[in-house]
């Protein structure tokens, strides 16, 4: 099982099952990045394998960002698609050891789905059995194709963690689509954690995971 609650401290993420695939939902400058990727980095401190599918930034800048928050990872563990490449599809290890592999575009979802096994594979054979995954953002993904096809994109990758035991989470800006889209896009995942900025505070509350949703707290 995987606790969450150190990143964030809801009782209805103290034993998440793995396999589970959470859509964390919040408006533009909400923090949903920054939550995902703290989550992840909470993992990595505990010795899981880490995966970030990035589509607006580049695998360096990412794999910076990521190791300033786990300084005590095993960088042989840490892995990043880059949807944002030079073309081609081709995978590579970094000169620190962890994995990066390009990907042309945030639209290529094959390109995208080889590039997770690739980095998957590369996890497991650095000796980690189980770990977290992170794809930042679903939104990017939509403006290239459209809302069924990212629904059937997210139900196989639910599937392939289900089977790898990973934990998964995909942030999604909910400004940015109809309610008919993310209805859609929901239908793809076990739970939900909505963020919120009430008075100036950010919130965040918990659907899907442990009976009725929790009710909203500042994080």
């Amino acid at each position: 099982m995987y606790d969450l609650t150190d990143v964030l401290d809801f009782e209805a993420l103290e034993d998440v099952r793995p396999g589970s695939n959470i859509l964390v939902s919040g408006p533009a400058m909400s923090g949903k990045e920054d939550l995902a990727l703290s989550v992840l980095a909470d993992g990595a401190e505990r010795d899981q394998g880490s995966l970030v599918v990035t589509t607006g930034d580049r695998a360096e800048n990412v794999l910076e960002d990521f190791l300033d928050r786990a300084p005590d990872a095993d960088e042989s563990r840490v892995s990043v698609v880059d949807c944002r490449g030079d073309g081609s599809r081709r995978g590579e290890a970094t000169a620190s050891g962890s994995y990066a592999y390009h990907v042309s575009s945030p639209g290529d979802l094959t390109g995208i789905g080889i590039g997770i096994t690739e980095c998957l594979e590369y996890l497991h054979n650095n000796g980690a059995e189980n770990g977290r995954f992170a794809l930042t953002s679903l939104s990017t993904m939509l403006t290239y194709t459209d809302r069924k096809t990212v629904f059937k994109f997210c139900h196989v990758l639910s599937s392939r963690f289900d089977s790898a035991g990973y934990l998964g989470l995909f942030t999604i800006d909910s400004s940015a689509h109809d309610d008919q889209t993310l209805q859609v896009i929901k239908q793809a995942f076990d739970g939900m954690i909505e963020i919120r900025e009430e008075d100036g505070r950010r919130e965040a509350r918990v659907l899907g995971l442990a009976g009725k949703p929790t009710d909203w707290r500042e994080f």
